[in-house]
């Protein structure tokens, strides 16, 4: 569950990034300097990874 989550929250987090800045150059205006979907994004990917490593250290690798 976790294996596959980590790339498909990578993926949708940089899509959303890359559509805020696309808004924000089609309007003629920088992109904010702190964007919340790159911080949003490395805090799941951040929860995930963890989820994963209790999960595998708990049950053991064999279990997965």
């Amino acid at each position: 569950m976790f294996c596959a989550a980590v790339p498909v929250a990578a993926a949708t987090g940089t899509t959303l990034d890359n559509k805020q800045r696309k808004n924000a150059q089609m309007q003629g205006t920088t992109p904010k300097r702190v964007r919340p979907y790159v911080i949003l994004t490395l805090v799941v990917l951040f929860m995930l990874a963890m989820g994963s490593v209790i999960v595998h250290t708990r049950f053991g690798w064999f279990w997965m």
